[in-house]
């Protein structure tokens, strides 16, 4: 609890980071990943806020575009709703990640936890090491600092919704929510009579009034604010 509390009380990313290593390395988990999330993101992480470690055993750390790149773990937050162990085992294709009910072995291996949120799955951490503690208590303390970390950090680096958001065209709300239904960008073309050129203007435009990167987030604040429905 000591390191839940210390990352309610941070005002910066590096205190967090800190009282996450703090209280994970003890347990052999020295590689670290937080990042948002979005199940109606087809990569499934939206933005990396920290990412630490050798995670490919390669003695080097990795940027963001790296781990996601070549981390499959990644889209199983979509299959689980509470903290899940991995391993990552080499075969004849290569490295394998698989979900299993407690680590062992050599290799790197560690733990995943999904945060919800009003919306829904919001984020993820995932942490790592060669020899972890894969005991139900310290999955537990991990899980709380885990959910803590993402929440402050969320918190530190993401503006408030309401400066996030400017009023949409009518064309952009209907292109958005065209979206959130599923529909290609061919598809809402046809439907609107419009070209795909223009269809993916409006998105971009879109994009830039809510001050987001991506369509995903862009769904997920217009459907938040009421421009859309979800």
């Amino acid at each position: 609890m000591r390191a839940v509390f210390a990352i309610e009380a941070a005002q910066t990313l590096e205190a967090i980071q800190q009282a996450v290593r703090g209280f994970a390395e003890a347990y052999g988990y020295d590689r670290f990943v937080l990042f948002s999330a979005s199940s109606a993101s087809e990569e499934v992480v939206e933005r990396i806020y920290w990412v630490e470690g050798d995670w490919f055993g390669s003695g080097q750390g990795v940027d963001a575009q790296t781990y996601v790149r070549r981390c499959p773990i990644t889209r199983h937050v979509l299959d689980n709703r509470e903290a899940f162990f991995w391993i990552k085992v080499q075969d004849k294709g290569g490295e394998r990640y698989h979900v299993v009910r407690a680590p062992s072995g050599p290799g790197v291996q560690g733990l995943q936890v999904p945060v919800f949120g009003p919306q829904g799955l919001e984020g993820a951490m995932s942490l790592g090491g060669e020899r972890v503690d894969g005991s139900a208590r310290v999955r537990l303390g991990l899980s709380m600092v885990a959910t803590a970390a993402f929440f402050c950090a969320h918190r530190l680096l993401e503006p408030p919704v309401a400066e996030w958001v400017g009023k949409l065209s009518q064309r952009e709300r209907e292109v958005l929510a065209w979206t959130a239904a599923g529909r290609r960008q061919a598809d809402i073309a046809a439907t609107l009579g419009l070209s795909e050129r223009t269809v993916e203007n409006h998105l971009r435009s879109a994009r830039r009034r809510l001050g987001v990167a991506t369509t995903a987030q862009a769904v997920r604040i217009a459907i938040r604010k009421g421009e859309i429905e979800g």
